[in-house]
């Protein structure tokens, strides 16, 4: 083969390794860039922002709502002297609301503790505070 032939044909397979590169390296960028502006739901189960979604979903916001109703209640009961354990303090919306230890302990799942209204399926989801009035964790 002639000389100027293979610096040509090499200059050709050089320029589309480059543009196959180039391709591959955008598409990953497409791929991995095409969740980051969603809701993800945290270690508690807590829908959380990742990145900047342009909307908030109806379930998040369901979500947030009942995690401030249950904020409210804990609140309520933490102003008239209410000590907290391990105890059902009330519901929001399909919600039961516990207060639980961390860690937990056999005492979280005594049904005593547990709010009826879940044990007896008129709730089918909850939320658990800590003694603190923080989120520790939430069923779907």
């Amino acid at each position: 083969m002639k000389k100027g032939k293979h610096n040509k044909l090499m200059k050709w397979v050089i320029i589309s390794a480059i543009l196959v590169l180039i391709f591959i390296l955008g598409l990953n960028y497409i791929v991995l860039r095409m969740d980051e502006d969603s809701w993800i739901k945290d270690s508690r189960g807590v829908w959380v922002k990742h990145g900047n979604p342009a909307e908030t979903p109806d379930y998040v916001s369901q979500q947030k709502t009942m995690v401030l109703c249950a904020m409210d209640i804990y609140a309520q009961l933490s102003s008239n002297g209410v000590i907290f354990s391990s105890q059902c303090i009330g519901s929001c919306g399909n919600y039961s609301v516990d207060i639980v230890h961390v860690p937990r302990t056999a005492e979280d799942g005594n049904p005593e503790n547990q709010c009826a209204e879940y044990l007896q399926g008129e709730t089918n989801k909850f939320i658990e505070l800590d003694s603190h009035g923080d989120v520790v964790r939430i069923s779907e």
